[in-house]
């Protein structure tokens, strides 16, 4: 039993008693105190975990895996596979592993989140599927019976995902125990969309130097590098998809270091960061977007009045269009992410603010 559990158990039994013994005013506080410390206490735990980075998460909670019988391999710490064929498979982009795109554009992904989780470990998985729809075209939605392909998101042993579409049901392993927080869901999201680890690039010789002499024996085959297609990136040190710098270490010493400046964070991401969002839309080719300002976004959730030329229509390659929303209001209807579909015809329709 962790720490955090042990606190919220102890909580819960103290209250107990304190309720049992509240005709005792001293009593009473003195449980009342203590209750008071060990929620402290809980809350602190909870908060430094949610600081690790998604690969340091991923790392502790597959520490002490015991592969059942119906598991798949794990390699990279996460990447479930097969058979042992997969090990040194090409990229699945290569053979076609793509989540299929709809008339309209749009990458619907279907997914089941099986009743393993209680409602508040349902919203953290919710609010990270949501999360690619607000950048890209890739829409999860709950999946139907006439659904082919579809993830099932359950709570296996561990943090892990296969890489790519692999036909039929996909298990998407969220273990309650340690993988619920928004970047360990996005990191695992990434990886049934198509994506590796950043540190098998083909071109990260270029970027960070390994050291095999600190990694765990038997683990070297953890850094290989794959023929990636890399999607005109540049390498990223703080990707989502980046492993920390003493992952699979023996001796705590760093496995990764950056180059040519060490001194670089590295795989310290704690959300997707604008490169791994960049490859996705590149990946699945999604071609025109809406984008907003952060600031418009904070505006539209706190009611406030924005400027409607804050938003500018870009394609995947990053090109503007500009003029007018109001000239443009059929295209927009079917670019912008559904959910803000019921404020589009304020900012369509708005003027722009009186000059001085």
């Amino acid at each position: 039993m962790t720490s955090c559990r042990f606190s919220v158990l102890a909580l819960l039994l103290l209250s107990a008693y304190c309720w049992a013994e509240e005709s005792k005013l001293s009593t009473f506080l003195t449980c009342l105190f203590f209750s008071f410390s060990l929620s402290l206490l809980s809350h602190s735990l909870l908060d430094k975990q949610s600081e690790l980075s998604a690969s340091e998460i991923i790392e502790k909670a597959n520490a002490n895996n015991v592969r059942r019988a119906d598991d798949p391999q794990l390699i990279e710490m996460d990447i479930a596979i097969d058979n042992d064929g997969e090990r040194n498979a090409d990229p699945c982009t290569s053979r076609g592993c793509l989540w299929g795109k709809n008339t309209d554009g749009k990458v619907y992904v279907p997914y089941y989140i099986t009743n393993q989780f209680s409602s508040r470990e349902k919203s953290i998985i919710t609010r990270g599927l949501e999360s690619f729809s607000a950048f890209s075209c890739i829409r999860f939605r709950p999946s139907r019976s006439s659904d082919r392909d579809w993830l099932s998101i359950e709570s296996k042993d561990g943090c892990w995902s296969f890489v790519g579409r692999r036909g039929g049901k996909q298990v998407v392993s969220l273990a309650r125990s340690g993988c619920l927080y928004h970047h360990t869901v996005q990191h695992e999201l990434l990886h049934a969309l198509g994506f590796n680890h950043e540190q098998t690039r083909s071109d990260r010789d270029n970027h960070i130097k390994v050291l095999l002499s600190n990694v765990v024996s038997g683990m070297e085959h953890n850094f290989r590098k794959i023929a990636t297609l890399n999607q005109g990136t540049s390498y990223d040190y703080g990707s989502v998809m980046q492993y920390h710098r003493t992952a699979f270490s023996r001796n705590g010493q760093p496995t990764m270091v950056p180059i040519p400046n060490s001194n670089v964070n590295l795989g310290g991401a704690r959300e997707m960061s604008a490169a791994d969002k960049k490859r996705l839309t590149s990946l699945y080719k999604c071609s025109v977007l809406a984008r907003r300002s952060a600031s418009m976004a904070d505006s539209c959730q706190r009611g406030l009045p924005t400027h409607p030329r804050t938003l500018q229509v870009i394609d995947s390659q990053g090109t503007v269009f500009p003029g007018e929303l109001k000239d443009q209001q059929h295209r927009l209807r079917d670019l912008i992410p559904d959910e803000f579909m019921t404020i589009l015809p304020y900012y369509i329709s708005a003027k722009s603010p009186p000059r001085n």
